[in-house]
């Protein structure tokens, strides 16, 4: 399977690592232990600095022989890696690069250090980008049988492309599949931007991150009302085809009942998520059988084991960094709140 991880000509390895077996993105070199936030970094290929670098333009002139000073370009940078050289991006004078280590400070400044487990780690293209998952202590507890494991994953880059994101990510023991899940009116996503206090604000986003535990009971509460409120298979279907409508013009076809209008591409993923809601064994659980919160993990699900991404890193962004998955999964999170509130008439598109 393609993949953009980095690979290390130094150390002659990929950059990225995983404990004991790939972890849920499926992305990972397997080691034995949970390591130390110190080793997880150099298991990671991570133990490198970027530092940023005066950009030059070779000047111009009519008479190609003759040799022009190098012109200073002023007010930008390149970010250049300082193992190796290689040139990550190109930022602007205000940019404050975040080291690899202060990522990981942010994790364990979330628990003192005790507790924390590093999942996996790595990084993309040239060490421009990083990505970190780490398991938190506890479960959330889903009906008596179903568990739900709490990691929470951060990336950041060194190119200038985006912020620093960190979110709260459970993932489901019995497949894991990634339920992703956010409060309607509370985020599980921390974005920080690289500006002159960026490294002090990720070292502080632990306390805007202690949603985290928080986080976990109430969503833990809110699955467990789901696992008792039953949705007929009809209201199943019709759920399926609200959260995966991907604009407007579909959901007015829904609502006026204009089958032919809808594409034949929607249909059969609708088709699919429905399938996967009615047959696959996770779905068969006293939880998710017939209950609103088996309508949602069926669409969840189907990102997760169903759906056919290019490789594990477009799966990857599609899943946790605000991609198509994301998307109507928080659709999908929304709507069955609305039916455990309100029943069938949420499903009207009235």
């Amino acid at each position: 399977m393609a993949h953009n991880i980095n690979f290390n000509e130094n150390s002659d390895k990929h950059s990225f690592f995983s404990v004991k077996e790939k972890a849920w993105h499926g992305l990972g070199q397997v080691v034995d232990q949970y390591p130390t936030s110190q080793e997880a970094i150099v298991h990671a290929g991570l133990d490198y600095r970027v530092e940023k670098a005066k950009l030059f333009t070779e000047g111009l002139h009519e008479n190609e022989e003759q040799n022009m000073p190098a012109i200073s370009v002023p007010g930008y940078f390149a970010t250049m890696r300082t193992d190796n050289n290689a040139i990550l991006g190109v930022v602007g004078k205000d940019y404050q690069i975040v080291q690899n280590r202060d990522a990981f400070t942010f994790f364990d400044s979330i628990v003192g250090g005790d507790g924390i487990m590093y999942e996996t780690a790595g990084a993309l293209g040239k060490g421009e980008r990083i990505f970190i998952t780490a398991k938190l202590p506890g479960y959330i507890k889903v009906g008596n049988d179903d568990l739900i494991e709490k990691y929470l994953f951060l990336t950041t880059s060194h190119d200038g492309s985006g912020s620093i994101t960190a979110a709260f990510t459970p993932v489901r023991i019995v497949c894991a599949n990634t339920l992703n899940a956010a409060m309607k009116n509370m985020t599980n996503v921390v974005k920080i931007r690289h500006t002159s206090n960026a490294a002090e604000r990720l070292r502080t986003a632990h306390k805007v991150m202690g949603i985290a535990s928080r986080y976990s009971e109430e969503i833990g509460a809110t699955f467990n009302r789901w696992t008792k409120k039953p949705i007929t298979d009809p209201q199943l279907k019709r759920l399926i085809e609200i959260a995966m409508a991907p604009n407007k013009e579909v959901l007015g076809n829904l609502k006026d009942g204009k089958v032919n209008a809808l594409s034949t591409q929607f249909v059969n993923i609708v088709e699919d998520v429905y399938e996967y809601a009615l047959s696959n064994p996770t779905q068969q659980l006293p939880t998710t059988m017939g209950t609103v919160f088996g309508a949602y993990n069926a669409v969840t699900g189907y990102f997760q084991n169903v759906r056919k991404f290019q490789d594990d890193e477009a799966k990857l962004k599609s899943i946790v960094l605000g991609g198509t998955a994301q998307l109507r999964t928080q659709a999908a999170f929304n709507l069955c709140a609305d039916v455990a509130r309100d029943g069938a008439a949420a499903l009207n598109l009235n």
